[in-house]
């Protein structure tokens, strides 16, 4: 919960626009704007709008929510954010870092209704070429708010409000993607767990959330606008060759003794990965990536992929994002949910004011702050998916799945069942046949008398045996097993 003083704090804010505001802002009202978010989202915090311009080239604006308005420097609510620095997504709640009166009021960009907005405002050729850009403080009207779903209907061929813009904008948004694959971006596409719940916030089903072209339209803008603004002030040296001191979001390139054991291990399912440094590692994954698609080791090995990566992080020190391939990147576009996004928009509004550049040493800790609280809630989020999983499966106690080995170790094989990947464990004591023990060359659980191998992949059924909600833990106990080694 929040102090009370902050939410005190917070409920003084006031809701009116001055004319004064009005008077230095570029205004967009009259300008075709709407939201495309989640069905479930209760904050906006990013519009797009889009029109047509004389000679045919078009102007699409990424408007996000104008939080440092609202919050200013010192006060209370702008304290307690910096100390949550995030928002935190569990399955069945949500930990914000604003009050509620911020994050799903005043700066939330619910349809017709005027917010004041910082914009990134791009006029784009035929190509999705930028051929000019904008940064600075807005105020717009939102004329519709569509779910992904909605926008992905008009994709796929539906009518619908603000058709032909849709469909514009994810043609542009296609060529940017493209251009950006075609530089060396990675394509991680990673299946997220999501839950059916009741009420009571007990689990009843898991499904999996799709990522389409309505999401993948919003990314691409996103995308460009936080390139655009990080290299609006990276890009740009003073006289003693230093940019002005900025938040990236930075990448570092992928280690080389992990792409090693990532290439050993996927050798095992017939995949080569030779590459070990620069690019062609992102090309490789790519590859591989469109390879693995819709294949029952693909969740496994995306997986692992995923963590042969570096970690991004947020630094004063720009060294480029490798996954994207990008040479300037930051976060623009979350100020309602990201603390990072806050401290940009102060530092893009000075800067853009002709302000000089502000001690890196204040803003690099708030950046390894940041950071360190982005890995405890990126934590908490995986740790309230396993919650809910084993929650689910507490009343399927008995039940055989089938599944896959997705892991080895020298106490047990864990299992990932094929229609949730749910995973559990086997534990090695517990197979009878034989005495088993863990081979770390062949990362495999193999019989001491027949020599018979559980190897990472190998398609099996399990049961369950028993779920544990407090350690968050699953055992199972084999049944069957469809590979023979």
């Amino acid at each position: 919960d929040f102090p009370k003083e902050v939410e005190q704090e917070a409920e003084r804010i006031p809701d009116k626009i001055s004319e004064k505001e009005y008077a230095v802002r570029r205004d967009f009202r009259d300008v075709t704007t709407f939201t495309i978010d989640p069905a479930d989202a209760k904050d906006f915090d990013d519009a797009l709008s889009f029109r047509v311009l004389e000679g045919g080239n078009v102007e699409v604006g990424v408007h996000i929510a104008d939080v440092t308005h609202y919050v200013r420097e010192g006060s209370l609510v702008e304290q307690e954010a910096r100390e949550r620095a995030t928002s935190v997504y569990l399955v069945d709640r949500t930990i914000p870092m604003l009050p509620e009166r911020l994050s799903n009021g005043l700066c939330s960009l619910r349809p017709n209704e005027e917010k004041l907005c910082f914009s990134a405002v791009f006029e784009l050729d035929s190509e999705a070429n930028v051929v000019k850009e904008w940064f600075g403080r807005t105020v717009i009207l939102s004329n519709r708010r569509f779910t992904y779903e909605e926008a992905q209907q008009i994709i796929e061929g539906a009518d619908g409000d603000y058709r032909e813009e849709i469909l514009k904008l994810n043609e542009l948004a296609r060529k940017i993607r493209a251009r950006r694959f075609n530089e060396g971006s990675i394509a991680f596409d990673r299946e997220e767990a999501k839950f059916h719940l009741d009420e009571n916030g007990k689990p009843l089903g898991v499904y999996f959330k799709v990522q389409k072209e309505a999401n993948q339209l919003i990314e691409e803008f996103m995308l460009l606008a936080n390139r655009s603004v990080s290299a609006f002030i990276g890009a740009k040296k003073g006289k003693n060759g230093k940019a002005k001191t900025f938040v990236y979001r930075v990448h570092e390139k992928p280690d080389a003794e992990k792409l090693a054991r990532f290439a050993n291990f996927i050798l095992k399912f017939g995949y080569y990965f030779e590459a070990r440094k620069g690019r062609s590692v992102a090309q490789q994954m790519n590859e591989l990536m469109s390879e693995i698609k819709g294949k029952s080791e693909e969740n496994l090995v995306s997986i692992l992929a995923v963590r042969t990566m570096q970690k991004a992080y947020y630094s004063t020190e720009n060294i480029g994002h490798y996954g994207l391939a990008f040479p300037y990147y930051s976060h623009f576009t979350s100020p309602i949910r990201r603390y990072p996004d806050m401290m940009l928009h102060r530092l893009l509004a000075h800067y853009l004011e002709g302000g000089h550049s502000v001690d890196s040493e204040v803003v690099e800790e708030l950046c390894e702050h940041s950071s360190e609280m982005e890995a405890r809630a990126a934590e908490a989020e995986r740790a309230s998916v396993k919650y809910k999983m084993v929650e689910f499966m507490k009343d399927r106690l008995g039940e055989e799945f089938d599944g896959s080995i997705s892991g080895v170790t020298e106490w047990g094989i864990f299992v990932e069942l094929a229609d949730t990947h749910i995973e559990g464990m086997v534990a090695l004591r517990d197979l009878s046949d034989e005495f088993y023990v863990f081979d770390e060359e062949e990362y495999a659980a193999v019989g001491t008398r027949t020599g018979r191998k559980f190897v990472l992949g190998d398609r099996v059924r399990s049961r369950v045996k028993n779920a544990d909600l407090r350690l968050k833990q699953l055992d199972f106990e084999m049944v069957g097993s469809y590979d023979a080694h």
